[in-house]
């Protein structure tokens, strides 16, 4: 139903949420300190953030603020105990899409989330990764707001991580999906090898945070987590039949 990263320092309220957003059926990620949840958010895709303020290491509204800094587009709620209208004033500028006040009932705050996600629901015919966007219609690319020149190739691998981001994609997935070739498995292997990393250097290049990685003897994955090209061969591999 959609991926919830929760930075909530306190306990009890922090784990009544998981439960009940995860009943429900929701993917929820938990962090109890600023610095931790800022991380997250700045390495990983969400559908939507719960945020607390008084967080004992780093203030929520700094967070919120960098993070739309940073050019972080998804949408943000706020839990705080502080119900001054300045305060949800200040909440609001800073970049929050809503604001509620401790304590709440959670059947109001599923609510709220619902009606966040589906109104920061992906435009059809596009495929997003962090600050990367595929626009499948328009046959273009994008990272950072900056256009990318692909190649028709690159451009098929690059839709083929993304559909399957998170999961590695075999270097037979990718014959199969794109080259359609059987046998000549060494010189196959090197022609992907070759269009892989012209497409990482295109997307990669200049950014702090690389999105290509290669899985060593399985493959390559798409994901915005950091160090992913260190995942063993045990990693699940994704099925393109």
């Amino acid at each position: 139903m959609g991926r919830i990263l929760l930075v909530e320092d306190e306990l009890k309220v922090a784990d009544a949420v998981s439960a009940g957003l995860r009943a429900e059926g929701y993917d929820v990620v938990q962090e109890r300190t600023g610095e931790g949840g800022f991380f997250r958010a700045s390495t990983e895709t969400f559908d939507i953030i719960l945020l607390d303020l008084g967080l004992p290491d780093r203030d929520g509204l700094e967070i919120l603020s960098a993070l739309r800094g940073n050019g972080m587009k998804e949408p943000v709620l706020i839990m705080t105990a502080r119900d001054a209208v300045e305060d949800r004033v200040a909440g609001l500028d800073a970049g929050a899409d809503d604001y509620m006040i401790k304590p709440f009932s959670f059947a109001e705050l599923l609510a709220r989330v619902r009606a966040l996600i589906r109104r920061g629901a992906p435009t059809p015919g596009r495929l997003r990764a962090g600050d990367l966007v595929l626009d499948l219609l328009a046959r273009t690319a994008q990272r950072a707001g900056r256009p990318l020149d692909l190649t028709v190739r690159e451009f098929q691998v690059l839709e083929c991580l993304m559909r399957h981001q998170g999961h590695v994609v075999t270097r037979e997935n990718l014959r199969r999906e794109i080259w359609q070739e059987a046998g000549h498995l060494v010189s196959a292997d090197n022609v992907i090898d070759v269009h892989v990393g012209r497409l990482r250097k295109k997307i990669d290049g200049d950014q702090r945070i690389s999105l290509i990685h290669t899985v060593r003897a399985v493959g390559f994955m798409l994901s915005e987590r950091p160090g992913e090209e260190n995942v063993a061969r045990t990693t699940r591999t994704t099925s393109l039949d």
